[in-house]
């Protein structure tokens, strides 16, 4: 694996164990004693761990892994969610994006698709998002029309959040919400890390007329800090196929459907 890989597995064990030993980081992810300590130290000096005596220990942010982290894990499930997202827009479309890896995949397929599908030429398409990343990737794109909803940014995941963020979106009509999540419970509905963006990722349900949960199969079963919404609100949900049968069936319970990309 890579540099990248590497941290965000290693991110993963600290999350999952709380604490860890120099010795068990080598045997699990096969490193030499050298490159763990470096790893640790670089993510200590990221503040998103503590360096003990010979070892690391979680810190209260450290389940909060950042997104340049997080965008290597299931990056194949989130490609061929994006695409199957991006299959779903028409010429004209309004679609809103919130923050996150597979939203991000998203917003770069839009780009791709935009720039080589005819049938966008004469007629852009436009993105709404409290994502600033997903923003600054699509503002070079011609055939895209960029909204951006105001507050402050999360670091971690590079969401605008706060009242400023809430005051354009009530005015706004969006024809599909494309909303990335944390966490999906197959019976309460859908759920984020942060009470912040949930507040604001409510508001963009509010004002969809179809939402489409987005996420790799791997967060079926899960739940976060702070729910979003319930499945009444969902149109459907686009994952990858290695969601499970049961789970699908429990989600389908709810008149949601599950597209498999």
């Amino acid at each position: 694996m890579n540099r990248q890989e590497r941290l965000s597995a290693l991110l993963d064990l600290v999350v999952k164990r709380k604490t860890l030993h120099i010795d068990e980081i080598v045997q699990i992810l096969g490193v030499s004693p050298a490159t763990a300590r470096r790893d640790l130290d670089f993510l200590a000096n990221q503040q998103l761990v503590n360096r003990t005596r010979g070892g690391v220990m979680a810190n209260p942010t450290s389940g909060e892994i950042p997104m340049r982290f997080r965008m290597v894990r299931f990056s194949d499930a989130k490609n061929k969610v994006a695409r199957k997202a991006v299959s779903l827009i028409n010429p004209g479309d309004v679609v809103a994006l919130n923050g996150g890896t597979t939203t991000t995949e998203i917003g770069t397929e839009i780009g791709t698709v935009m720039a080589s599908d005819f049938a966008f030429a004469n007629d852009v398409i436009t993105v709404v998002t409290n994502a600033v990343n997903i923003a600054n990737d699509l503002a070079i794109r011609p055939q895209v029309r960029v909204v951006v909803s105001g507050g402050v940014v999360r670091a971690r995941s590079y969401e605008l959040v706060g009242p400023l963020a809430a005051l354009i979106l009530p005015h706004i009509s969006v024809d599909k919400l494309f909303l990335g999540v944390t966490g999906i419970d197959t019976e309460s509905g859908v759920f984020t890390d942060n009470e912040d963006e949930a507040a604001i990722n409510q508001a963009l349900v509010h004002m969809a007329r179809e939402t489409y949960v987005v996420a790799d199969s791997s967060k079926v079963g899960t739940t976060a800090f702070a729910k979003i919404t319930s499945w009444e609100s969902v149109s459907a949900l686009i994952t990858d196929a290695d969601i499970a049968p049961a789970d699908a069936a429990a989600i389908e319970q709810h008149r949601v459907k599950v597209i498999r990309a």
